[in-house]
């Protein structure tokens, strides 16, 4: 079975992006070499400051969802230990 993960890094401008991936640690070299997201090339290099795990790809893409619509303060109160 396969985990699956919600992740937001920051980019080196500051902003924050959040994405899905079923493996982290590969996923952020991506960004960081500028082959990740179309949103994150020439934003590099980028720091991995949020995860969550989940069991299934449906409730990550949902959660991913979620993430995306916060606005940035509630992004960072979540990185930063908080609820959002």
């Amino acid at each position: 079975m396969s985990v699956h993960w919600v992740y937001i890094i920051e980019c080196d401008d500051g902003s924050l992006y959040t994405g899905y991936t079923t493996d982290v640690e590969r996923r952020v070299r991506e960004h960081d070499r500028g082959e990740g997201a179309k949103y994150t090339r020439g934003r590099t290099p980028v720091e991995l400051v949020y995860t969550e795990q989940f069991e299934s790809k449906s409730a990550a893409m949902s959660r991913e969802y979620e993430l995306k619509q916060l606005s940035r303060a509630e992004k960072e109160r979540l990185v930063e230990g908080g609820e959002a």
